[in-house]
């Protein structure tokens, strides 16, 4: 009933965001999104590709699932977004592979993964948690800024194909 009301009253229905852990097949999805989007809207080569495809065969194949772990967000059953936490070493955690489709964007998928995230990284003991972007993530950037990470450095680079600025972005969890 909610969904013919939408349709006749031309108000979306609200979308309920899901996040679960990832399930087989998700972990090569993960991989996929990240390089066929990143390469159409930041024009990022296969090498991004193959860093995404590195981290998540490290986490499928040594994660710690005491403290790492790895969310896949879904709308209406469908994969529209993901996130992973791991060890980064001395009580510190790294925030990975933050992903938002953008069928999905302004939906609250990314507030949802990324507080998960920090959560699941306070509850297990880690004191810190970083992350590393590129200044051009503004979306991604402003969703870390309202989380409390701040910004440590900026780093003119050339990357992926592209010039980019890399940046490492910090959170105190204590």
């Amino acid at each position: 009933m909610t969904t013919i009301r939408s349709v006749f009253d031309g108000v979306p229905a609200p979308r309920t965001v899901v996040l679960r852990q990832p399930l087989p097949g998700d972990l090569g999805w993960v991989v996929q999104r990240h390089g066929a989007l990143y390469a159409a809207e930041y024009g990022l080569d296969a090498t991004f590709e193959a860093l995404v495809a590195r981290i998540v065969a490290d986490y499928a194949t040594a994660h710690d699932p005491r403290t790492e772990a790895g969310w896949i967000a879904e709308i209406d059953g469908t994969p529209v977004g993901s996130i992973f936490c791991v060890a980064a070493g001395d009580g510190v955690a790294k925030l990975r592979l933050l992903f938002v489709e953008p069928s999905a964007r302004g939906a609250g998928v990314g507030r949802a993964l990324v507080q998960e995230c920090v959560r699941f990284a306070k509850r297990v003991g880690y004191r810190e948690m970083v992350l590393y972007t590129h200044d051009v993530l503004t979306a991604a950037r402003r969703l870390y800024e309202q989380a409390g990470f701040e910004l440590e450095s900026a780093t003119p680079a050339s990357v992926y194909g592209v010039d980019v600025v890399e940046e490492q972005w910090r959170l105190s969890l204590a």
